[in-house]
């Protein structure tokens, strides 16, 4: 009698899993797109928008449908980030630290249409107040 019970308890408890609902996984948002060992930019503030998401040096954002276009970022390399106003690394240049992640302040949003990682800084975009690009607004 004890294996028949066993028997019949094995598909019950089948069918009991087959019912359940499944919930599907949650897509990441904001920020959390941004994967590791990458530096991101986002056409919106905090992380919002349309994503980028660059490994190597980047000459012209424009390719990427990001040239003037970013409004924040967030650097995942351990590198820093040089931001140029012009294409081709021209005009001048702002940076992002290893890790920092936020909002361009006002002047820099929609500014920027070239990345290079790591090296040295072009000329600076402003006073050392505002080298650093970033707000928390």
């Amino acid at each position: 009698m004890g294996k028949k019970l066993q028997m019949l308890a094995l598909p019950i408890a089948a069918v009991a899993l087959s019912i359940l609902p499944t919930v599907p996984a949650q897509a990441a948002t904001g920020y959390d797109r941004c994967h590791d060992d990458n530096y991101c930019m986002f056409s919106g503030l905090d992380g919002t928008g349309d994503i980028i998401e660059i490994k190597s040096d980047t000459p012209d954002l424009a390719a990427l449908n990001m040239g003037g276009r970013a409004k924040s970022d967030w650097n995942r390399t351990d590198s820093w980030i040089h931001l140029y106003s012009e294409a081709n690394y021209g005009g001048c240049s702002a940076t992002t630290s290893p890790g920092g992640k936020g909002n361009f302040f006002s002047a820099y949003r929609d500014f920027f249409d070239s990345v290079r990682i790591g090296g040295s800084n072009g000329p600076s975009c402003g006073t050392e107040d505002t080298f650093q690009v970033k707000s928390h607004s």
